[in-house]
């Protein structure tokens, strides 16, 4: 197999796209997002493998740079959060991810049917060992345990594995038709959270946005997201201002951006990807008063679901913040598995207690809302 590596989507081949048939997320349309409206700490480069001639395999890889974030957030300043971004800046500030860091799941590579998936695999860590710029960390992120069949081979055998916050996944049900149905399926505490919930939320109103009016909102869109991303507990990157109008311009009905008002203000959006049968969301921003007053995220995971029953999903992917919360509606966790390699062998050799020392812990309770 040999590969190439391309930046520019005009350059990619002809047939890139039904090799990435699998992947919406290694398909044209979404690599010109990364192309244009891409983080300013993250490079993306696009590879294609080849057997001989024949286009066989699609993947991503992402260079970031975290050395000029405060990687753990605004929250608090403790010592640990100092001690852990002293850390990142010296041991850790250059990854090189196969895979991508800004959704959850398998979106690292996509194969031909006929593929032989272990020598793709295979191939793509020949390519981090060859790879033009050093980094600290070479990750392969976001497997479920089926996905990581491929991965038991030499080439991985003295990578550090690991397992971070787990994808919260909303599954629907299929008789599920409206919101209705969806509710009357919840016990009485969680009905009486839903309702509670609804009634707070009275006097906001939502409406989905069209291309034009995400432009004329750009700025408030953008104000609205940072608050949320720098109360966030970790971040390895900060949205450029654009992400969203380009977003929308190239993914068009696929990306759904919905805002939501108080009287003419607006006060918080969301954002959703259609990806097949199922629907993932993406990046949300709110104003913290209007959230507490109005219960607006809550409200706003219920209006996920309702448009995931409404257009016919099957699953919601929610992403791995706010677990509890998103238990709570019906979510179930799905732990995702990736490998890691340090550049220095002595780091590498201790990344079993220095990764737990960096990943930030979050202590949750599953709940369970459903009758049975």
């Amino acid at each position: 197999m040999i590969h190439q590596l391309y930046t520019r989507v005009s350059d990619l081949p002809e047939n890139w796209d039904q090799v990435s048939e699998s992947c919406i997320f290694l398909q044209r349309n979404y690599l010109g997002i990364l192309e244009n409206a891409a983080p300013a700490n993250m490079q993306n480069t696009f590879v294609g493998i080849f057997e001989g001639d024949k286009l066989m395999a699609t993947a991503l890889f992402q260079e970031i740079d975290l050395a000029p974030l405060d990687s753990f957030g605004e929250r608090d300043h403790f010592l640990v959060t100092k001690v852990r971004n002293f850390l990142f800046r010296r041991f850790a500030s250059k990854l090189l991810i196969v895979g991508n860091n800004l959704l959850s799941g398998q979106n690292a590579y996509a194969c031909l049917p006929n593929s032989d998936e272990k020598k793709v695999v295979e191939k793509l860590k020949e390519i981090c060992h060859i790879w033009p710029n050093k980094s600290h960390l070479t990750i392969f992120k976001d497997f479920t345990s089926d996905q990581t069949i491929p991965f038991q081979i030499p080439a991985f055998s003295s990578d550090y594995p690991f397992s971070s916050q787990p994808n919260m996944v909303f599954e629907i049900r299929e008789g599920w038709k409206t919101e209705g149905d969806y509710v009357s399926d919840l016990t009485k505490k969680y009905r009486d959270q839903f309702k509670r919930c609804r009634r707070k939320g009275s006097g906001i109103y939502a409406k989905e946005l069209t291309l034009d009016e995400i432009l004329e909102n750009e700025e408030t869109l953008y104000t609205l997201y940072l608050h949320v991303a720098k109360n966030a507990p970790f971040n390895t990157f900060i949205l450029p201002e654009t992400h969203f109008s380009v977003f929308k311009k190239q993914l068009g009905d696929d990306f759904i951006l919905r805002g939501y008002y108080k009287k003419d203000q607006l006060v918080g959006f969301t954002t959703v990807i259609r990806h097949g049968t199922e629907l993932e969301t993406y990046f949300l921003g709110y104003d913290d008063t209007i959230q507490r007053e109005k219960m607006l995220y809550l409200n706003m995971l219920y209006d996920i679901i309702q448009c995931g029953i409404l257009q016919g999903f099957k699953r919601i992917i929610l992403g791995r913040t706010a677990l509890e919360i998103k238990s709570s509606i019906g979510a179930i966790p799905v732990h995702l598995n990736g490998f890691m390699r340090h550049s220095y062998p002595l780091v590498h050799q201790n990344l079993s207690w220095i990764f737990p020392f960096l990943e930030p812990k979050s202590n949750w309770i599953q709940r369970h809302p459903f009758k049975d």
